[in-house]
């Protein structure tokens, strides 16, 4: 190779360093995330930049934030902060309310209904019922729909509703779709339904990402019902098959019926519009005969403040007596461990609930990296053994919970698009403790003495996963 060939290469290579190094810097991610993608730059000159490039440059971040209208914007002056009334919120419960109204935009309401879905087989019944019984409108709104039975089934369903008149529209990510059937996707739009791609990784289209995905989970019906929480389409999501290894997906989602029903389709129309350009109209509140106060808590990396990150920091420091977390993928930030040790030592009842044998190997291990530091202040940990524990949900002092699609961890709380329910309501609260109870009678609890016996592989590699953390 001519000197001046070699020259010019070496050039291009230390151009696309200092660029990628120079965008990792301005985008003000956190010190640790940003040093461990300037070493990952550094020592993989041509890899490392592109991975970060393509794996968390903040370009689309930016874009949305410009482009996709907030809640706020869509719908100024439809509702107030006063939306509660004359309806008294423990004090545990209602700074927490008020931050995530602050947040997001979306001031919570009184008189809805939600039940609390934690078997695979009727939460999938009660869906698939729902949307078969639509007259009048679906929206649906998913990471994942697999190419499976229970994939094809649910957009077999979305057909015939299309076929039947009734508005569909289907709105799912690029990624965690990456196998959705096409042939049902064009029957579908044949059928007179919609459906649009959420963030499509093609480097020609204006908006594309590999990294910044829309993990929702959101199905409306009629206006009258709405569904969320961590459940995708697939068969181990259903308990129609099992996943590799032989183990289901065990799962929280949540059906609401009332007035917060209106703020799940606020959610939708925003990211149809980001999606595919188009304003929708708006829901009206319905009047709500529950006893639930819903605040419906949008995230992702088109806030400021990440609102699932602020809702959980915050429940965590405002917990008096009680605070109980399940959360399949476990890797917090430094501020969030912060919160769990301080509870623990003031003599709050810390459990974390995690699989024990989790479907991402390097997840599992840095996990396992942050227990000792959890149980030497107090937390309890305990490992799930039955199946793969995908649910993500915490409950506080026995007055509020918030379920919904976002993990504890630095994904769910910087890059992914969110979407939870936080819940005031003693019933509802108890409902989630008694969950808790019965997973943990299938759990085992770690110990100290447990983590002392570990070899030097064991905790070698899950040291190593957690310096990968920040990159997760």
């Amino acid at each position: 190779m001519p000197e001046w060939t070699k020259m010019a290469v070496t050039l291009a290579v230390v151009g696309l360093q200092v660029y990628a190094g120079g965008r990792a810097i301005l985008r003000k991610s956190g010190v640790a995330a940003t040093l461990a993608w300037l070493l990952a730059i550094i020592a993989f000159p041509v890899g490392g930049a592109l991975l970060y490039l393509l794996g968390a440059s903040p370009s689309i971040r930016r874009a949305a934030r410009r482009q996709r209208p907030t809640a706020r914007g869509l719908f100024a002056g439809r509702r107030s902060a006063e939306a509660l009334g004359d309806t008294r919120l423990a004090p545990t419960a209602q700074q927490v309310v008020e931050l995530a109204t602050r947040l997001t935009g979306l001031p919570p309401t009184v008189g809805n209904q939600v039940r609390l879905l934690t078997s695979s087989k009727d939460a999938f019944q009660t869906i698939e019922q729902a949307v078969q019984g639509a007259k009048r409108r679906v929206w649906a709104e998913y990471y994942i729909i697999k190419n499976d039975a229970t994939g094809r089934r649910f957009l077999d369903l979305l057909i015939e509703r299309a076929r039947a008149g009734v508005e569909v529209r289907l709105l799912y990510d690029a990624v965690g779709s990456l196998r959705i059937d096409p042939e049902r996707l064009h029957a579908l739009i044949g059928a007179g339904g919609h459906a649009e791609v959420f963030l499509p990784v093609n480097p020609f289209r204006r908006r594309w990402s590999t990294h910044l995905r829309n993990h929702r989970k959101l199905v409306i019906v009629d206006d009258t019902v709405g569904f969320t929480g961590g459940m995708n389409v697939g068969d181990e999501y259903s308990g129609r098959g099992l996943r590799r290894g032989g183990r289901h997906f065990h799962d929280s989602h949540l059906a609401i019926e009332g007035p917060a029903v209106s703020d799940l389709a606020e959610i939708f129309i925003e990211d149809w519009y980001f999606a595919a350009a188009e304003q929708l109209d708006g829901v009206a509140p319905s009047a709500g005969e529950g006893t639930c106060v819903c605040a419906i808590v949008p995230s992702g990396p088109d806030q400021v403040h990440n609102a699932h990150g602020m809702v959980y920091f915050a429940g965590i420091a405002a917990a008096r007596r009680r605070v109980w977390i399940a959360s399949p993928y476990f890797v917090p930030d430094s501020g969030t461990v912060r919160a769990l040790v301080s509870a623990a030592l003031r003599g709050v009842d810390v459990r974390l609930l995690v699989p024990a044998r989790n479907d991402v190997r390097i997840v599992g291990a840095a996990a396992r990296s942050y227990y000792a530091e959890l149980l030497g202040a107090g937390v309890r940990v305990f490992e799930y053994l039955p199946s793969m524990l995908h649910a993500k949900r915490m409950v506080v002092d026995g007055v509020w919970g918030i379920v919904g699609s976002a993990n504890v961890d630095i994904r769910s709380f910087r890059l992914n698009f969110e979407l939870g329910a936080l819940v005031v309501d003693p019933d509802f609260a108890a409902a989630l403790e008694r969950q808790y109870e019965t997973e943990l009678r299938d759990s085992r609890e770690v110990s100290s003495t447990a983590l002392a016996k570990l070899g030097l592989y064991p905790r070698m590699r899950d040291a190593i996963a957690r310096l990968a953390s920040p990159l997760l």
